[in-house]
Parts: C-alpha cells; sequence; structure tokens
C-alpha cells in the first residue's frame, strides 16, 4: 500500500501554497474560483482525500450539509433529499442524513451527533421537537432551516406548506362535490404532526359548510398500501354511509382504491377517495386520484439556498420564512 497523500502533495501539484490549497479544498470565499479549480483538479489526478476532521479543527466546520428527516421509507423524503442535492449539487457543500422514525427522542440525538461533527448547515424536518432539542438548536451557531410546515414557531428560517391549510383547503373541495358523509384515514397518528395538522383543518373545514365529520380510522404504523386497504374496509364495515374518505397520504388512498376496486365500489359513485402529496406513483391507478401538492422538491431546494446563502462570500443569515401554497388537484375520484 502506497504511503498516504497529504495537503502539501497537492499544492505542489497545483502549484500553490500549503495554506491556499487548504482554502480552496474548504471553499474559502478568498480563493478566486481559478485557484479552486485548479487546486481541486490537482486532488483529483492525484487521488487524494481531504481529512475533514482535521479541518474542522482549523475551520470550526465541515462542507456537510446535516438533514434530520424521519423516514427514508416514504417517497416524500426522497423527493425533499434530491431537492437538497439539486441545489447543493454545483457546491463544495454535501448532505448527510439522519433518521428520527417520528421519534423527538430520536431526533434529539441525531441532532446533537450531527452537529458534534461542525457542518456547514443543518436542515430539520418539523417544527416540533423536544426541550433539549429546542435548546440545542437555538444555541447552536450552524445555519438551521426547518422544513416541510408553516404551522408553528420556527427557530430560525423554516421553508414548507401550511398543513392545516391543506387540510381544510380538501374539505372544502370535498363538500363542493355534494359529499356530506366524510370519513378520515390517518397514517403516523398522532406521532406525524403535520399529518395532525392536516387532520385537524380538514375537520374544521368540514365544520365550516356545517359537516361533522362521520368517521376516522387513526393509526400509528407507516403508510402502506395495505394498510389503507385493509382500514378502508374497516370503515366500511363500520359505516356503510359513507360516502367519502379523505387519506392523509396517496399510499394509502391507493390501497383504499385498490380495496374498492376488489369490493366492486365504484369510485366515486359510491366511495370518493382523496389522498396527499401527488405522487408520482399514483399514475399507475385507473383513477386520476384527488390530491395535494405538497411542494416536496422545491422545499428541499429552497432550504438549501438558504443553507448556500448564509456560507457564501456575503453571508445571509436573517431568519426567513418562506411559505409554498400547496394547490389542490381533484382527479376524478372524489
Amino acid at each position: 500500500m502506497s504511503e498516504n497523500l497529504t495537503l502539501k502533495d497537492v499544492a505542489l501539484a497545483a502549484g500553490v501554497s500549503e495554506m491556499t490549497a487548504s482554502r480552496a479544498m474548504r471553499n474559502a470565499t478568498d480563493v478566486s474560483e481559478k485557484t479552486r479549480e485548479k487546486v481541486i483538479q490537482a486532488a483529483a489526478a492525484l487521488g487524494y482525500v481531504p481529512n475533514y476532521i482535521a479541518g474542522a479543527l482549523a475551520s470550526s466546520k465541515v462542507n456537510l450539509v446535516g438533514v434530520v428527516i424521519p423516514s427514508v421509507k416514504s417517497y416524500v423524503f426522497s423527493e425533499v433529499l434530491d431537492g437538497i442535492s439539486s441545489a447543493l449539487k454545483q457546491s463544495m457543500l454535501r448532505p448527510v442524513f439522519g433518521l428520527t422514525d417520528y421519534n423527538l427522542d430520536t431526533e434529539e440525538e441525531v441532532i446533537r451527533d450531527i452537529l458534534a461533527w461542525r457542518p456547514a448547515g443543518l436542515i430539520v424536518a418539523g417544527l416540533e421537537h423536544s426541550e433539549n432539542a429546542r435548546k440545542i438548536l437555538r444555541n447552536t451557531d450552524t445555519p438551521l432551516v426547518e422544513i416541510m410546515d408553516v404551522d408553528g414557531d420556527p427557530i430560525d428560517s423554516c421553508v414548507g406548506i401550511s398543513h392545516y391549510r391543506a387540510g381544510f383547503d380538501m374539505a372544502l373541495a370535498i363538500v363542493a362535490k355534494g359529499h356530506t358523509k366524510i370519513g378520515f384515514l390517518g397514517t403516523k397518528m398522532p406521532l406525524d404532526f403535520r399529518a395532525t395538522k392536516r387532520f385537524n383543518g380538514f375537520v374544521d373545514g368540514l365544520k365550516s359548510k356545517n359537516i361533522t365529520l362521520l368517521e376516522k380510522e387513526l393509526y400509528a404504523s407507516g403508510s402502506t398500501i395495505q394498510k389503507g386497504k385493509e382500514s378502508t374496509a374497516a370503515m366500511l364495515q363500520r359505516n356503510q354511509d359513507l360516502q367519502c374518505i379523505y387519506c392523509s397520504t396517496d399510499v394509502i388512498a391507493i390501497g383504499a382504491v385498490m380495496h374498492c376496486m376488489a369490493a366492486g365500489i365504484s369510485i366515486p359513485d359510491k366511495l370518493a377517495i382523496a389522498g396527499f402529496n401527488d405522487l408520482s406513483m399514483t399514475s399507475g391507478l385507473p383513477i386520476n386520484l384527488a390530491t395535494t401538492n405538497s411542494m416536496r422538491f422545491e422545499i428541499g431546494k429552497t432550504a438549501a439556498e438558504l443553507i448556500l446563502k448564509s456560507n457564501g462570500r456575503n453571508a445571509d443569515t436573517s431568519p426567513k420564512r418562506i411559505e409554498f401554497t400547496p394547490s389542490v388537484k381533484l382527479g376524478n375520484s372524489i
């Protein structure tokens, strides 16, 4: 095995000082793009891998952006990560992520572990955190962006949608189609705060039209098509008068559609179905599912852009609140 390459080797190959090479590898703002590119090309040609731990000791941060999300099992967060990566790919920053499984104690541990590496930024899904996690996030000098939600009290910057409003607007859309006997099917309840806010908005939207929610099925496990099928069957067995079911995710809405197909229940004539997230996988259904576009890619991309601005030559660290407007897509399932 050959001897480890050092930054000095890169500097010699690039024809610059070791200090300049170090600053170029750390994306320092006082290094020209021409010099930075020369150093990066020299490092690539040599096969040099920088020691980020040593770099962190010198610069107080590494070229990583921590991303804290509940799960990668969901298509929702894969699109968020895609948006983050798309914004960072032209920079020296790279995303790393930690998973919480919707558990606030786990989230606190993940946040503490990521911040221990002194990342260039931190992106956290949601506005609800444990008391200790909020203290950690308030006290860090790492640029912070909370994402997915704007219904609450952000610690610094936040980018997202109003999930309460999304639920409220879907309620109005369903009622406008003439449905009055309506149920709600929810996943990860009550651990998923955003799903809970959609539920509350949905109930209030119905109330604004003098309609009371007739049936609900709330469960703590994750979104699966099978769970959607089983829960829809259970709801209809309890109450055969149901005209519509609003599902907290498209995944369980697909399960609801599959149950109706198997049971010979016409959609939307006998039962209307709506979901949330506007997932591409719904395009394989024989109907056009009513849903809401939750702007996942845009949220991730915008959050990463805020992190880049906070690390730029003219750093902008002022708190931002960026709210996207989710759009209801009526389809033909309600």
